[in-house]
């Protein structure tokens, strides 16, 4: 294995004796085989580039394995296009070429983002920090973006051992840095890896910085145009002083400290799927006051392998399961589990029936602003110039909650970096309190700006400590919020679509309703359709267009007659769509609970149905 020209070793292939035959020198691939003939010469012409001496020897030499077995469809989604950044950053698979993640695209992002940053913030000391999570190769990513920086003499607080995201995100407006990367692909599959960008207030970046960031990146078409020889004298290595800071930001947020002195017994159940919220989600229950942690040990240690689980995501029930067991084992008030880089957080809790089961992300986030509008209440913090923010595929519930507290509610894209956005446009005016978006992703307080599951496994410790103390059981509090505000019930579908014929699908799924919106689903009438891409509202039944106050955006929303509303939303990094359905109806008591829950169920599974999406 060759040493990678920006320090460290790196391998896109399972075999480390394998070489590039002949000389070291410049060639130009052979395509002789018929099976590549397919491939477009945008393509044979970026491979081209990728077999040239500047990039190294394994890198070459796995393009090389591909030309020579005739893989066109594995070259195709290598080189059919560059990475690009969507609402979670720069995502992909591991490996050689244009549409990879590797130590190439890494650096030339990275140079990309240093050009706009000098552009943007000119005659100006400019910092960023830089962090990484568990996974294969984030450690060696990290160093090679921190590289660049410094190279490009940019001073770097750069994380000397795994943290989480938003540790990342407060560290960007701890240190008054102008942006932040960390490496991580929050919890997909053990071959992805990513590279999330940040501007100066600590939030993903937005319109025009991250288009703007993209045309720099462009510019970028070769590693001969990185400055790639870091300067160590920039590089400012930190860890427990950003630890200590952020920590004692999510222990001021806590609002029952009483209720957890009476409850420190809570049993919890905490799962870090091998990833990075093992270092700080047991100090903060600790700090909090929590005596009763117990932590799954087989999945305690950091591993970008995750040898325990098929997908590290904990909205998944097999990645809880182990969690699960132990929670059995030891009869739990909770279980929780956060995901690789620790910004999404997985509860479970038990039933009537006594069994346990995971809520989905719209009913941890319905808890969370339920226990947080009733603890501001209850303490008089809640003086009418407070808000809560959701996004538009997420439960509408919520907007009727914050209504009956007396706080505004925002609704926004999906994305954090939008809700980032909604509290960055109110500083000073409005009070934030809690956001969350479907997702499993939840933010308490405004210190940090992106979803944070550090902050959120806190609070959530907290919020079933207080229903304990008033003699509830985390679906107790449920059932009531239920009753208050009626039952709504969520569900999501996600279409895979892999590779440039994939994305295509999608983008034709998509016309087609835009063509030819539903009449009816379900069996009831459609109202309205809003269409985010056109920034527009159509009342189907008048024919009037109101115009939608968002960024563009490619999601469509069918609103029916009653009350359904059922989302399609092409993701931003993943080659995949989700399908959002949201129904609701009255719950007249907890007796009823089953049955309207049944009637929900039998509901979304008829829109399913009408859509062909079973």
């Amino acid at each position: 294995m060759k040493s990678s020209p920006f320090g460290g070793l790196f391998s896109f292939n399972e075999n480390p004796d394998l070489q590039l035959a002949g000389p070291q020198a410049t060639f130009i691939p052979y395509f002789k085989d018929y099976t590549l003939m397919a491939l477009t010469s945008e393509i044979q012409d970026r491979i081209a580039h990728w077999l040239k001496p500047e990039f190294d020897s394994e890198t070459r030499a796995s393009i090389q394995k591909l030309l020579d077995e005739g893989n066109e469809t594995e070259l195709t989604d290598a080189f059919y296009r560059n990475l690009e950044f969507g609402t979670g950053g720069l995502r992909g698979v591991m490996g050689a070429g244009t549409n990879r993640i590797n130590v190439y695209t890494v650096a030339m992002a990275t140079q990309g983002l240093c050009n706009y940053l000098k552009k943007s913030f000119a005659d100006t000391e400019i910092s960023v920090a830089v962090a990484h999570d568990s996974r294969n190769n984030s450690p060696l990513f990290a160093r090679t973006t921190a590289d660049v920086f410094t190279a490009n003499g940019i001073k770097v607080y750069f994380f000397t051992e795994l943290r989480p995201t938003p540790e990342l995100s407060f560290a960007i407006r701890h240190f008054g840095c102008k942006s932040g990367v960390v490496l991580t692909a929050s919890h997909n599959p053990r071959e992805y890896n990513g590279y999330k960008a940040y501007w100066d207030d600590g939030a993903q970046m937005v319109s025009p910085h991250d288009k703007n960031t993209i045309l720099e990146v462009a510019k970028i078409s070769s590693p001969s145009q990185v400055n790639m020889i870091g300067n160590p004298n920039l590089l400012v290595p930190v860890l427990e002083e950003v630890d200590e800071a952020y920590l004692s930001r999510i222990e001021g947020s806590s609002v029952s400290p009483e209720v957890i002195s009476r409850q420190k017994d809570l049993r919890i159940v905490y799962s870090s799927l091998h990833g990075t919220g093992i270092t700080l989600v047991p100090k903060i229950l600790e700090r909090l006051g929590f005596t009763n942690v117990h932590i799954v040990q087989e999945q305690a240690t950091p591993d970008g392998n995750f040898p325990t689980v098929v997908y590290p995501n904990p909205e998944e029930t097999e990645a809880m399961t182990m969690a699960l067991q132990k929670a059995n084992e030891i009869d739990a008030d909770l279980v929780m589990a956060t995901d690789p880089d620790a910004d999404r957080v997985g509860l479970g809790l038990k039933n009537p029936d006594g069994n346990w089961q995971l809520l989905n992300g719209n009913q941890i986030s319905t808890l969370l602003v339920y226990y947080m509008l009733n603890a501001w209440k209850d303490s008089g913090r809640i003086l009418g110039n407070e808000m809560i923010i959701k996004t538009i595929v997420t439960t509408d519930i919520q907007d009727r909650m914050a209504q009956a507290y007396g706080v505004k509610c925002f609704n926004t894209l999906t994305g954090f970096k939008y809700i980032a956005g909604v509290i960055r446009e109110n500083e000073g005016k409005l009070k934030f309190i809690v956001g969350g978006e479907e997702s499993y992703g939840y933010l308490i307080g405004d210190f940090v700006r992106d979803k944070d599951a550090i902050a959120s496994c806190a609070m959530i410790a907290e919020l079933v400590a207080y229903a304990k103390d008033k003699g509830q059981s985390l679906f107790d509090m449920l059932i009531e919020i239920y009753g208050k505000f009626g039952f709504y019930k969520e569900d999501l579908i996600s279409i895979t679509k892999k590779g440039k014929t994939g994305a295509e699908e999608i983008q034709e799924m998509m016309a087609g309703y835009r063509q030819n919106p539903p009449k009816s689903i379900a069996g009831s009438e459609v109202v309205e359709m809003l269409d985010y891409k056109e920034s527009e509202k159509l009342d189907l039944r008048t024919g009037m267009r109101s115009p939608i106050l968002m960024e563009k955006s490619n999601v469509l929303q069918f609103i029916t007659a009653d009350g359904s509303k059922i989302s399609a939303r092409p993701s931003g990094t993943e080659p995949k769509i989700k399908f959002y359905f949201s129904v609701n109806a009255p719950l007249s008591g907890p007796e009823a609970y089953k049955e309207t829950d049944r009637i929900l169920s039998e509901k979304i599974k008829a829109i399913t149905k009408d859509l062909n999406l079973n």
